[in-house]
C-alpha cells in the first residue's frame, strides 16, 4: 500500500468511498487515453488534462444536487463526464467525431451540454466566470432553488473581469459559488511568482464574499467545505469563494514539458497527497476492503476506457454541411 499521508478528519461510509474511487479512477483513466491518443495523433490541437485534481470535482458534484450549474475553463473534460456527460461522447469530441458532445465541432477546449446543466468548457481566460455569474443571475431571476459553480484556474483569478463578475454577484447576491483550482502553476508560472498575496480564497473579501482555502487533493474535506458554502448560498446570502489547492501531475497541456518544476516535486505529491490513493487506504484500513477487490474495479473502468477510445477513433466524420450549423449572423 503506498504511504499517502491521510490527512482528512472527515469520514465517509464504505459505499460513499467506493463511489468516490471509482467517480476518481474513471476520470484519471480517461485523462490518461486521451494522452495517449493525443500522442497517436488522434486529437488535434490542444488538450489540457486533469490528472491529479480529480478529488476538487468529485467533491463538489457529491456536495451538489444534480441541477445546479457547473461552468469551467477549457480543462473540461472531466469536468462534462462529472456532469453525466458519456465517456464516449467526450472522447469523441476530442477526435472531432460526429458523436461527440458539441458534434465533433468544439474539441478539447468546448465542450457544452445544457441538459446535463453543463455550461462548457470555455477557452477564453476568466471568461466563464462572467458567463457563470450571468447564469447565477438567471437562477435568482427565475426564484428557483439553484446556484452556478463557476470555476476557474489560479491564473484566471487574475483577469479583470473576474473582479467585475465578483462585484456584481454581491452586489445583487446571485447565487454563485466560485472555485479557485489552485493547481500551482498558471502555465509555466508559480502562484509565488504572480500573486502578491497568495492566500487567493481571500480575493473577495473586498467585495463583500466570504471565502476559505480548502485541501483540494482530500474529497472528503472539499466535499464538507462545498456542503457549508452551498448552503450559505441558497439561503439568499449571496456568493460563496472556495480555494481548492490542488495540484496537476502533467503540463499545462500536452505541448508543455513542465521543465519549469522539478520531477522530485511531482513525485513527491503523487506518493504523499494522491486524491485516489487517499481513499484506497481509507476503504482497505477502516472498511476492510480487499485491495484485490479495488483493483477488479480498475481493471472494469480501464476496460470501459478502452471501448470510450475505440468509439472515438473508429466514429464517423462531421458532415460537410456542419460547417454552417450552430452559427451565429452578425
Amino acid at each position: 500500500m503506498t504511504a499517502v499521508t491521510k490527512l482528512s478528519n472527515h469520514r465517509a461510509s464504505k459505499e460513499e468511498l467506493l463511489n468516490y474511487y471509482e467517480q476518481m479512477l474513471l476520470l484519471r483513466r480517461f485523462e490518461e487515453r486521451a494522452a495517449q491518443l493525443y500522442t497517436q495523433g488522434q486529437i488535434a490541437g490542444f488538450c489540457h488534462l486533469y490528472i491529479g485534481q480529480e478529488a476538487v470535482l468529485t467533491g463538489i458534484k457529491a456536495a451538489t444536487k444534480p441541477e445546479d450549474d457547473q461552468i469551467t475553463s477549457y480543462r473540461c473534460h472531466a469536468h462534462a463526464i462529472a456532469c453525466g456527460v458519456e465517456p464516449e461522447a467526450v472522447m469523441a469530441e476530442l477526435t472531432g467525431r460526429e458523436t461527440g458532445v458539441s458534434k465533433g465541432k468544439g474539441g478539447s477546449m468546448h465542450m457544452f451540454d445544457p441538459e446535463k446543466h453543463f455550461w462548457g468548457g470555455h477557452g477564453i481566460v476568466g471568461a466563464q466566470i462572467s458567463l457563470g455569474t450571468g447564469i447565477a443571475f438567471a437562477n435568482k431571476y427565475r426564484g428557483d432553488d439553484t446556484i452556478c459553480v463557476a470555476y476557474m484556474g489560479d491564473g484566471a483569478l487574475h483577469q479583470g473581469q473576474v473582479y467585475e463578475s465578483f462585484n456584481m454577484a454581491k452586489l445583487w447576491d446571485l447565487p454563485v459559488l466560485y472555485i479557485i483550482e489552485n493547481n500551482e502553476y498558471a502555465m509555466g508560472t508559480s502562484v509565488q511568482r504572480s500573486a502578491g498575496n497568495v492566500e487567493l480564497y481571500k480575493r473577495g473579501e473586498s467585495f463583500g464574499i466570504p471565502g476559505k482555502q480548502v485541501d483540494g487533493m482530500d474529497i472528503l474535506a472539499v466535499k464538507a467545505a462545498v456542503e457549508e458554502a452551498a448552503d450559505y448560498i441558497r439561503s439568499g446570502k449571496g456568493p460563496y469563494l472556495l480555494e481548492m489547492k490542488t495540484y496537476r501531475y502533467r503540463g499545462h497541456s500536452m505541448s508543455d514539458p513542465a521543465t519549469y518544476r522539478s520531477k522530485e516535486e511531482v513525485q513527491n505529491m503523487k506518493e504523499h497527497r494522491d486524491p485516489i490513493q487517499q481513499v484506497t487506504n481509507m476503504l482497505v484500513e477502516e472498511h476492510a476492503v480487499k485491495e484485490e477487490d479495488l483493483k477488479a474495479i480498475d481493471s472494469e473502468i480501464k476496460k470501459r476506457i478502452k471501448e470510450v477510445a475505440e468509439h472515438a477513433t473508429t466514429s464517423a466524420l462531421p458532415n460537410e454541411s456542419e460547417l454552417y450549423t450552430d452559427i451565429m449572423p452578425e
